[in-house]
Parts: C-alpha cells; sequence; structure tokens
C-alpha cells in the first residue's frame, strides 16, 4: 500500500482529472507514480510539461528508456525499473539490452557513453569530470544532446524518488531488482 495517497479518479478534483485525461489520451492508462503526483497538481503538471519538451529533444527514444534502466537499478527503483522495461521492450530494446542497461552501459557503443555519463552523474552527485564530458563530444554528442542527457537523469532520479517514497503498487510487469554485488 502506498504511504503517499495514490488519487483516483473518483476521489479527483477537476483539475486532478483533466490531467488524468490528458495521460489516459497519451499513455491509455494513468500509471499509479503519476497518480501520487497528482496529489500536487503544480508538480503533476510540472512534470507532464518537462517530459514531454524533453521527449521532443533530440536523444532517441531508445537512448531515453537505457537512461531510465540503469538509473532505475542503481537508484533500488522496483517501480521504475518495472514500467521502463515495458516501456524499453515498445520502444525496441531487447531483453539482453534491457539487462544489459541495468548494468549500466548499453550494446550500442554511442548509447553506452550517454548511460554511462548518466550513471556517473547520479553516483558523484553531478560531480562529472572533464573527461567524462569529453567522452560525450568524442561519441558524437553536442551540447544540446549533453544538456538532453542531464535533464533526463534528473527526470529519472526524481520518478525514483517519488516512486520509492510512496512505495506505490507496481502496476506494470513487476521486474525484481538485481541485488548489489
Amino acid at each position: 500500500m502506498s504511504r503517499i495517497n495514490v488519487v483516483e479518479k473518483d476521489t479527483a478534483t477537476q483539475e486532478q482529472s483533466e490531467l488524468f485525461e490528458a495521460i489516459r489520451s497519451q499513455l491509455g492508462m494513468v500509471p499509479n507514480f503519476l497518480k501520487v503526483f497528482a496529489n500536487s497538481p503544480a508538480a503533476l503538471s510540472a512534470f507532464l510539461g518537462l517530459h514531454q519538451i524533453a521527449g521532443a529533444g533530440s536523444l532517441d527514444p531508445q537512448t531515453r528508456e537505457r537512461i531510465a534502466l540503469t538509473l532505475a537499478q542503481k537508484n533500488s527503483c522496483q517501480y521504475c525499473l518495472s514500467a521502463h522495461t515495458a516501456i524499453g521492450r515498445k520502444a525496441g530494446l531487447t531483453g539482453a539490452e534491457i539487462e544489459t542497461n541495468r548494468s549500466g552501459t548499453s550494446q550500442d557503443a554511442k548509447a553506452a557513453v550517454a548511460v554511462k555519463f548518466a550513471h556517473a552523474l547520479v553516483e558523484h552527485k553531478g560531480e562529472v569530470t572533464n573527461d567524462e564530458l569529453q567522452e560525450l563530444r568524442d561519441a558524437g554528442y553536442g551540447e544540446s544532446d549533453i544538456v538532453e542527457i542531464i535533464t533526463h537523469t534528473g527526470m529519472n532520479f526524481l520518478t525514483n524518488l517519488i516512486a520509492k517514497a510512496s512505495r506505490v503498487e507496481i502496476d506494470f510487469p513487476t521486474v525484481e531488482l538485481k541485488s548489489a554485488a
């Protein structure tokens, strides 16, 4: 049971209902973590706006999902790991690629650099090195791409926090976290 209220359709305010309808029209459902976010329509609106804008950027959907998967595993967020495994498969990631992403890398050489950087951002609380930034540039990522990788890392860290703090019920096929080595 969630430790933070999960706003349901029958208890939602008009503003929450309108947000839910917008989400449902895009996803076909309203994931439970967004129902937790809905306790603050302002926070939910802000998240949805950032998510929409960031999704229109230069990073391909597969790389965005790779980042989400590595952070979900790194941050031990089973809700996000389960959600992004399902979303990643819809985006075209194979089971082997998803496992690789969970380990903090990718089978795709360019994407591996982005995933590694996202992992480093969280690991070092943003204190990345010049060499790590140069590795992104050497892999073909421009300044816009670098900012987008940071943005997606931040968004995923935020969703990891919401899901873990609330302990919201997983409403995707459940994926078990790997034990820390």
